[in-house]
Order: C-alpha cells, then structure tokens, then sequence
C-alpha cells in the first residue's frame, strides 16, 4: 500500500495573527521538516496544503500575501501537489482524493496547524474514506480556545482520534520504524 504525507496549513497566516504567540509548538516547522525528509526518503507522495479564504480581507485572504508556506519550511518539490482549500478539510474544497487514488494511496499520515480544526476535521474524512490514517502530534501545533490551553486541545484531539479515526504517533517514532527494518537486513548481512 502507498503512503502519502498531508501537510496542513504551515503558513504565515497564523504567525500574523497575535493568538501564534500562545501556540503550543512555535517551531512546529522542525518537526514536519523531519516528516517531510522521512517520506522523500520512503518515496512517499507529499502533499501540501494552504488554507484561503478569498475576499476576507483577514490573514487567510491571499491578496493579503500571508497565503503561503514558512519560510524555515522545506520547499515543496515540483512533483509534490501543493493544494489551496477553502473549507477545514482538505477533501472538500481540493482534488486530494484524486491525487491519493491516482497515486495508489491507501495510509495517509497528517501533521500541521490547528489540531482540533483543519488536522482532525481531514484525519476523520480520510478516516470515514477509508484511509489508515497516522495524526502526528509532535508535528502538529494549536492555540488556545476559550478556556482550554493549546496542550488541552491537543491531548483532546489525539483523544477522541486514538483508535476511533486515527494512529496516534510522533515523528521519533516513525523515524524508528523507518530504520528498523534497514538495521534488521543490516544485522542479518
């Protein structure tokens, strides 16, 4: 089965905004750059998602000029789809699951900004598609909500997605499963 990492929403958008100086993982950027080496290296199909909301005039309008990746962020190659949605999941509004089929697509693993909104609103459609899905929460950030700090959501959304729609996993521990088996053909040589 091919796999496919999503990329969701790691974009200037949030940082322009004053709640980013509340997110839980300000350097979230380092851990999908890890993500990101791991699937290139796997020779999985990376798929990258920016969040637009035309005519807003807010910092997901893109004649704001915020619509766009970190700059710290690995720069996406001109085979990986780059994707503009305008709904919280990135089926909706995109042709996501075109590319995934195409691709022969069938374990999705998610990581990005806003864990409790765009990351867990694709994680359960991708879930409901039929897609394995891995939500990898050390590579995923949010802000607080109303009375509930970032870690809260986020220890939610790993929660309510833990079994149900979703593998919960961090990037060291896919990183390890991605050397076992070469260290295992390595010990049997």
């Amino acid at each position: 089965m091919n796999r496919a990492l999503i990329v969701v929403d790691v974009q200037e958008s949030f940082r322009v905004r004053p709640l980013w100086a509340e997110t839980l993982n300000p350097t979230v950027a380092e851990s999908v750059n890890r993500l990101v080496d791991l699937a290139r290296a796997s020779g999985d199909l990376i798929v990258w998602l920016l969040h637009t909301e035309p005519g807003t005039g807010h910092a997901f309008d893109p004649a704001l000029g915020h619509v766009r990746f970190f700059e710290e962020l690995s720069e996406p190659r001109p085979d990986e789809p780059v994707l503009r949605k305008t709904s919280h999941n990135a089926f909706t509004t995109t042709n996501l699951q075109q590319i995934l089929t195409t691709h022969g697509v069938g374990e999705l693993r998610i990581c990005g900004i806003r864990a409790e909104q765009c990351v867990e609103t694709t994680t359960r459609v991708g879930s409901d598609l039929g897609y394995d899905m891995t939500f990898v929460s050390d590579a995923t950030t949010t802000e607080p909500l109303g009375r509930f700090s970032a870690a809260d959501i986020l220890e939610r959304t790993e929660t309510v997605l833990r079994g149900r729609f979703a593998r919960i996993a961090t990037v060291a521990e896919l990183e390890s499963e991605a050397a076992s088996p070469a260290e295992v053909a390595a010990s049997a040589v």
